[in-house]
Order: structure tokens, then C-alpha cells, then sequence
């Protein structure tokens, strides 16, 4: 019953003043036994000793999921030299030696692999295409900042001759860069993603509220949940387009809403089924408080179901972040919106010498965003969770 105390305090909150008993203080007797009035029973407790630095750093790294620092941090404050160094190898020493296996193998094999292209590029040449992709992206910078300077100039000059003259401000139409694609595989992927969160999540608390409810929508889970992208895709193209009509005024284009709607269709399946999960194996003994205190269903979900349920709905968050990201270029390949499926396929699709490596830079951009997103849902599950949350 322990772990009712902290809800139970919560909920006293919501009760009228009348309901809550409060205990009287007690009085305190003095030395002769007298009650001693207008002062407490018990001393203050002293003031608590300030934390330490390396523990409030150690805590900050393992909130942001950062375990890998931690014995450094404990060397440099003087822990066991011996254990914090053996730690240091198996978190940080291991892991960097199996990357630099990969990278090993990687450049030697790369070179016995002969496509119409050329050869499978190494390290060096998968480097040398990242740096050219970003000189693009500064060179496109400079032309955009030089185009709204010449913009400027030529509207002062037009005010300056006729001061009643309508000026126009025309938008940059350059071509996005590299870091401009990713920007709007990252705005789609998120977009897909709360789409997803504010349908999942309901369905899921109304599913494990509700044994009806969960049998009337599982078969419908089961059978969409390992529908493609790409089996989808079609539809919600068609679909979009008969019901989305583009203009000059309008916020989004059809490709970004084909592909946001798609990556939501396929990422909402974790959530909802972690959620309905996590409702559903609440303790009934949290439940039956509500119902004792004759608690608001409303109140009994927001104190109660979503706080006791937190740790599934955000392990289902991150599967969720997980699919749809992995969704993403998929979607975007083929509805040709301007994100990283766009860049990956219009490489593969130009067939220059530069492609290949091209290519692998978009790879291994897919994959440490998709690991740095993964971080981030972990900080937030720790931040909003209660209880043991593994990396």
C-alpha cells in the first residue's frame, strides 16, 4: 500500500475542504509537563547539505542518456581509479573499437566492389562528399542573402523615384540545400508523429479502459498494423488530392501532407497498443481509490490512468518516433516531397561518380538522427516517468 500514498496525496487536492480531515496539531508540553501553546511539536530539520558537482552532472548525463560519461566524471572526482577506468573501457573504450573495426572493414571492402558508378566509396570519399555538401549549403546561403540585397536595393531605388510605388517582396526560389532537406524530413516527421500521438493515445486509454471497446478495435489493429508505407502511400495520395486543393496561399503542399499523413498511418500502431497496455495493467488498488474518494472519470484518467500508464505510453512514443522516421524516406522517395527520401533518390537517379557517396552521407544522417531522436524521447520518458526507465 505504499505506493498509493503519493496518488492518494494528489487527489486530495480535487476534494472539497469539508472532506479532508486534517489532523490537529498536537500540543507540545514543556518541561513540567504543561501544554505549551503557539509552538511546534518537533524541531526544524536541519538544513539539507548541498549535492555534490559530480553527482548532479552524473544525473544530468543519465537524464539525457548519456550513461557513457559517467565513470569519467566519477575518475575525475577521485572515485576508485581502478574501476571507474574499467567502466570507461566497457562504455566508451568498446563501442569505439568496434566503430573503428567497421570503418576498417568498410574502406577494404568498399574497394573490391566494382558497380556501373565505379567503386563503393570509402570513408575518405563518403567524408569529402559531406564537406561538399555543406560548401553548397553556404554558397546557396550567400546567393539567397545577395538576391534581398539586390531586392532591397532595387525597391529603395523605386520608392526613391516614386514614393506612392507598390513594392513587391518576392521569396528566394534557389534550390534547398542538403541541410534544408533534412530540415523538412525532420518538420514532417514530426507533424506525422503528433497526428499520430493525438489519435493514438485516446484510442489506447479507451481501449484498456474498456474490454468492449479493446475487442471491437483489435482486429482492426491487427490487420492494419503491418500494412507498408508503401501499400498506403497510393491511397492517401489519391485521397489528398481530391479532398487538398493547392494555391499560392496555401501552408503546405500536397507531397508534405501525402507524406505526414503516411508516417502517421504507420507509426500510431506502438503507441496505441503500449497504451492500452500500460491502462490496463494499472493496479486496481490505485483504481479503487478513485472510486472511493468518488473521484470524475475525467480526474480519475488525468491523477490516476495516464500518470500510472506513463512508462508504456512512452516506450510506445519512441517505437512510434522510430517507425516513422524509417517511414519517412520511403514516403518521400515517392511522393516527392523535399526532404532526405527526395535527395536519396534523385542521387540514385542522376548516376554521377558523386552519387554513391552522396548517398551514403544521407545514410548515416538517417541513422544518427534517428539515434539523436531516440535520446531526446528517452530524456522526455525519464523527465515525465516515474520509477527504473532503461536506455
Amino acid at each position: 500500500m505504499a505506493s498509493l500514498k503519493p496518488v492518494a496525496s494528489a487527489l486530495r487536492s480535487d476534494l472539497p475542504a469539508s472532506t479532508v480531515a486534517t489532523p490537529a496539531a498536537e500540543p507540545e508540553r514543556g518541561r513540567t509537563g504543561a501544554v505549551t501553546a503557539g509552538r511546534s511539536a518537533t524541531a526544524a530539520p536541519p538544513a539539507a547539505a548541498a549535492t555534490p558537482l559530480p553527482v548532479r552532472v552524473n544525473r544530468l548525463l543519465r537524464l539525457a542518456g548519456l550513461d557513457w560519461f559517467v565513470p569519467l566524471v566519477n575518475l575525475c572526482a577521485g572515485e576508485n581509479p581502478r574501476a571507474q577506468l574499467r567502466a570507461m573501457w566497457l562504455m566508451i573504450g568498446v563501442p569505439l573499437a568496434s566503430i573503428a573495426l567497421f570503418v576498417l572493414l568498410w574502406g577494404w571492402g568498399a574497394a573490391q566492389i566494382e558497380t556501373s558508378l565505379g567503386a563503393i566509396p570509402g570513408p575518405a570519399q563518403v567524408v569529402a562528399e559531406a564537406r561538399t555538401l555543406v560548401a553548397e549549403h553556404r554558397a546557396e546561403r550567400e546567393r539567397e542573402a545577395a538576391f534581398h540585397v539586390r531586392q532591397e536595393e532595387r525597391n529603395a531605388a523605386r520608392l526613391a523615384a516614386d514614393p506612392t510605388a507598390q513594392i513587391r517582396t518576392i521569396p528566394y526560389t534557389g534550390k534547398p540545400t542538403y541541410f534544408d532537406q533534412i530540415r523538412t524530413s525532420l518538420f514532417t516527421v514530426f507533424t506525422g508523429f503528433l497526428l499520430a500521438t493525438l489519435v493514438a493515445v485516446p484510442l489506447g486509454i479507451l481501449c484498456g479502459m474498456s474490454a468492449t471497446i479493446n475487442t471491437a478495435l483489435n482486429p482492426l489493429i491487427q490487420i492494419f498494423k503491418p500494412v507498408s508505407p508503401l501499400a498506403w502511400l497510393p491511397i492517401v495520395t489519391m485521397v489528398v488530392s481530391a479532398l487538398y486543393a493547392t494555391s499560392a496561399d496555401s501552408w503546405f503542399e500536397k507531397s508534405f501532407i501525402t507524406s505526414a499523413i503516411t508516417v502517421s498511418l504507420c507509426s500510431l500502431w506502438p503507441t496505441l497498443i503500449n497504451t492500452a497496455v500500460g491502462v490496463a495493467s494499472i493496479d486496481k488498488d490505485l483504481l479503487n481509490v478513485g472510486r472511493v474518494l468518488r473521484l470524475s472519470k475525467r480526474t480519475q484518467v488525468t491523477r490516476i490512468i495516464l500518470p500510472s500508464s506513463l512508462p508504456l505510453i512512452f516506450t510506445g512514443l519512441r517505437l512510434s518516433l522510430g517507425v516513422g522516421w524509417m517511414v519517412l524516406i520511403a514516403a518521400e522517395m515517392l511522393a516527392q516531397n523535399p526532404g532526405l527520401g527526395k535527395f536519396v533518390w534523385d542521387e540514385f537517379q542522376n548516376g554521377s561518380s558523386s552519387s554513391l557517396g552522396r548517398i551514403m552521407v544521407a545514410v548515416f544522417t538517417i541513422g544518427i538522427i534517428g539515434f539523436l531522436l531516440d535520446r531526446v524521447m528517452l530524456t522526455l520518458q525519464k523527465l515525465f516517468s516515474f520509477g527504473e526507465v532503461r536506455g
